[in-house]
């Protein structure tokens, strides 16, 4: 995957030598803009990835997947400007969507002109965890016959969580915040106070719009209409393709109540938990001014605003 990726980087670089020098490409502002999406797993972030791939071309735009060295979602400090570098300057990949499990970066820091618009996807955390304890053992349904690494090991998730598995403890459910929180080291250190705040702070203020799973129809609706330079047409391609919205994950067993009540008396549970809240109530807030509801349906409003007393009158 990656030689290929090389090649087709090379590819773009060669036409790009024939035809001209870079800075001599010039884009429309509406052209000019980068989205990422810093996905965490098993948040049904292929399913949601997969429609950006489906409208890919008939939107005009280039979808480019963040591959890193064992899905390490931390950059080393070089990697980082080289990234934000190619992002900001990559002229011919623009308008561009970049997705791949990647912890936030703050663009701010390099000192770029034009930052990305992050959006993201998270999930019940207890939800998620189960989701990823099952994936590793039996995969999913999207690359069924890839051999994932606890494979072989049948022991169901009550199974784990009774006997104090590593694979099923709590420190295994801080994830969503340090994605949110970024590349600092206190991020990573679970259970810290400050990586929650820094994380609700940049849900707040350095994301576009964060989705749930749960409501991940209402999320791509809401990005539809905000954003449709690059999902005109997401919203009925979800409810009617055949393959984006196919993969889960085989021979998951729902946790027991008592699993649940355990899981839940962790301190982090509880962090991850309120972070899950917390975005779950802006999303809800953004969707309530965004949208109406008409026979179960739910309708976008249109545009609510309007300019009036405009002077002087001629000039």
């Amino acid at each position: 995957e990656r030689a290929v990726a090389r090649h087709e980087v090379r590819e773009i670089e060669q036409r790009h030598t024939v035809d001209g020098p870079r800075q001599d490409v010039t884009l429309d502002e509406e052209d000019d803009v980068v989205i990422i999406y810093n996905r965490v797993p098993k948040t049904a972030s292929t399913s949601f990835t997969n429609i950006a791939y489906d409208l890919c071309a008939k939107n005009k735009y280039h979808v480019l997947h963040i591959n890193t060295t064992k899905n390490n979602p931390v950059m080393s400090l070089q990697d980082q400007v080289r990234f934000v570098k190619n992002v900001t300057s990559w002229k011919e990949m623009k308008p561009g969507f970049y997705h791949g499990h990647v912890s936030y970066l703050d663009f701010a820091k390099f000192g770029v002109k034009k930052k990305p618009i992050y959006i993201n996807v998270i999930r019940d955390p207890i939800e998620r965890l189960v989701s990823y304890y099952y994936f590793l053992r039996f995969g999913d349904d999207y690359r069924p016959g890839l051999r994932r690494r606890k494979q072989g090991d049948k022991k169901t998730f009550d199974e784990c969580v009774a006997a104090g598995g590593s694979d099923c403890a709590p420190e295994k459910l801080w994830l969503q915040i340090p994605f949110f929180c970024g590349h600092s080291s206190e991020c990573w250190n679970v259970g810290s106070r400050w990586a929650l705040e820094q994380a609700k702070y940049n849900l707040i203020n350095e994301y576009f719009l964060v989705g749930v799973t749960e409501e991940l129809e209402d999320f791509i609706m809401l990005l539809e209409a905000a954003l449709p330079r690059f999902f005109r047409g997401a919203t009925e391609l979800y409810r009617t393709g055949k393959k984006s919205h196919l993969r889960k994950t085989t021979e998951k067993k729902l946790p027991t109540k008592e699993t649940i009540a355990k899981l839940q008396q962790s301190e982090i549970w509880k962090m991850e938990n309120e972070f899950y809240e917390f975005a779950l109530e802006q999303f809800q807030f953004v969707r309530a001014h965004a949208v109406r509801e008409k026979d179960g349906e739910l309708y976008i409003l249109a545009q609510n605003f309007f300019y009036e007393k405009i002077y002087p009158k001629s000039i």
